[in-house]
């Protein structure tokens, strides 16, 4: 297999151009939050207070709430619906910074496969760089669907780190793949395996931020917070249980795939291997979720936490598992 050290040189150049590129959509997204705890939240008026009430035939969602507080009480007026352009013209640009970040990490991607002439997912280094890309794009056509340009910062703050994790710790050079990895299985495994963990990442960050700003709307006095930028507590849990619900079958997939591949390479389809056992783990752990989210005496809460372990053995299995622990998986390290 030969090696074309040019095009891998091209794909570290994208892949630290692409972490640039990301640092600053990652500031433009933290700017808009930063800015969002200035904008204009709900007004509280007391009863009784001299405030001029529109006619009934024009009265607005404020008037009616004047209208219908009871003596006594606290009216709440909703914030105006349209926010400064300021804050969305920094989201904007964090946006548009994301599209081309994505590019450059799919043209490093693509370039370095092209340069050792396999699919680009040999070693750390390089199934950093494709998980990067995938949870990008992932995040990129969820925007396509709905306004989530509040979440850029939680998505591309940790493709960042992981991103320097790469080109710093996991580097390793263009090399022809293994003989063991040279699988159609290969194809089917990883690929699904990485759009899993894209949309499971996805899920975490939406799962912490619901849990955050469960918390806060439970306190007597929220405060500023950017979490006001956000959608409301009940809006996020349903995203992120339909991200969770989204990648299960994915990851029940990579399992089933993944025993069909050792079972041809190796002539038995489980030998709790380190790395197969996590995996296992892992689809325990968020059928388990799954479980608790279709049972009756369940919080969300409870569900949730269950939901970020799950995310946690992805991390353990990614990181740890990978580099430090010996078994069939061991060319999948360093």
């Amino acid at each position: 297999m030969t090696v074309h050290p040019m095009l891998a040189q091209y794909a570290n150049i994208a892949a630290y151009s692409a972490i640039v590129v990301l640092a600053a959509a990652m500031i433009a997204f933290v700017v808009d939050l930063a800015r969002s705890t200035s904008r204009q939240g709900p007004a509280t008026i007391r009863d009784g207070a001299p405030v001029p009430v529109p006619s009934t035939a024009n009265a607005g969602p404020t008037a009616q709430a004047i209208r219908t507080a009871a003596p006594g009480s606290v009216a709440v007026v909703p914030a105006p619906t349209t926010a400064p352009s300021a804050p969305r013209q920094a989201a904007g640009i964090g946006t548009s910074l994301t599209w081309l970040g994505a590019g450059l990490l799919v043209a490093a991607a693509v370039m370095r496969g092209a340069a050792v002439s396999r699919v680009p997912w040999g070693n750390m280094f390089e199934f950093s760089l494709t998980g990067s890309a995938a949870v990008t794009v992932t995040y990129l056509v969820l925007s396509l669907r709905r306004d989530v340009r509040w979440l850029g910062t939680f998505v591309v703050g940790p493709v960042v780190l992981t991103l320097g994790l790469a080109v710093t710790v996991f580097y390793t050079e263009a090399s022809p793949l293994l003989p063991s990895l040279r699988s159609f299985w290969l194809v089917v495994h990883v690929s699904i395996a990485i759009l899993a963990v894209a949309l499971f990442t996805l899920a975490a960050a939406v799962t912490v931020l619901q849990m955050i700003q469960d918390r806060r709307e439970e306190a007597a006095s929220p405060g500023r917070s950017f979490m006001r930028a956000l959608p409301n507590a009940a809006a996020l849990d349903r995203l992120g249980h339909g991200l969770h619900v989204a990648a299960f079958p994915l990851w029940t997939f990579t399992l089933i795939a993944g025993a069909i591949w050792a079972q041809k390479a190796w002539g038995a389809y489980w030998q709790w291997d380190p790395k197969e056992v996590w995996t296992f783990v892992i689809w325990v752990v968020y059928a388990a979720y799954l479980h608790a989210r279709a049972t009756s005496g369940w919080s969300t809460r409870s569900s949730n936490i269950i939901a970020l372990v799950g995310y946690g053995c992805i991390i353990i299995n990614y990181t740890i598992v990978n580099m430090y622990l010996v078994g069939m998986h061991s060319y999948s390290g360093m």
